[in-house]
């Protein structure tokens, strides 16, 4: 349905780890928004987005400056093409860059334009009591996903791997939607 999303008032959960899994299908090359949080804190408006921005995967935090941006090098730009992304977040790993791994159809990104990782130990917004996450929408514009989404899911508290999610058909090479998750 167009212009559709989903909204919910978060409750308190783990925030230095979770995953976030979608199966997206882009109709237009423009700001397209998988996932979104915002807050005030302290007066100091607070953005998290996983988005398509200018056709590249960006996982970003902005309060004013950047806080964190993982921004993939790889363009998204096939629109008759369904992606399956992950995003898994541990920001207790001593390792920056496992602290926000992105995962395109089961194969990790490993080249990127930009990589600004969180501090370790980092409190995501993700789980924060009473913040709103919107998903399929910027929270704070009528900027929705233009697309199809699908098996949209968040798990609090790992930080899993792609194969959770979906696996490779053994005789396409494929990557598909794992079946035994339902």
């Amino acid at each position: 349905m167009a212009n559709s999303y989903l909204t919910r008032t978060q409750t308190a959960g783990n925030r230095r780890k979770g995953t976030f899994s979608a199966w997206v299908k882009r109709s237009a090359l423009a700001y397209n928004y998988l996932i979104s949080w915002n807050s005030t804190i302290s007066g100091t408006s607070h953005g998290d987005w996983i988005r398509f921005n200018d056709n590249k995967l960006d996982v970003i935090k902005y309060t004013g400056s950047v806080v964190y941006r993982v921004q993939t090098n790889r363009l998204f730009r096939d629109p008759s093409a369904w992606y399956h992304i992950v995003v898994a977040y541990d920001s207790e790993q001593s390792t920056a860059s496992n602290r926000i791994r992105i995962y395109v159809n089961g194969v990790e990104e490993t080249s990127f334009d930009t990589s600004t990782y969180p501090s370790e130990d980092f409190d995501f917004q993700f789980n924060h009591n009473s913040i709103v996450a919107c998903v399929g929408k910027n929270y704070n514009t009528e900027a929705n996903f233009n697309g199809y989404m699908s098996h949209v899911a968040w798990v609090d508290g790992q930080q899993l791997a792609p194969t959770v999610f979906g696996q490779t058909d053994s005789t396409s090479g494929i990557w598909k939607f794992n079946h035994h998750l339902v």
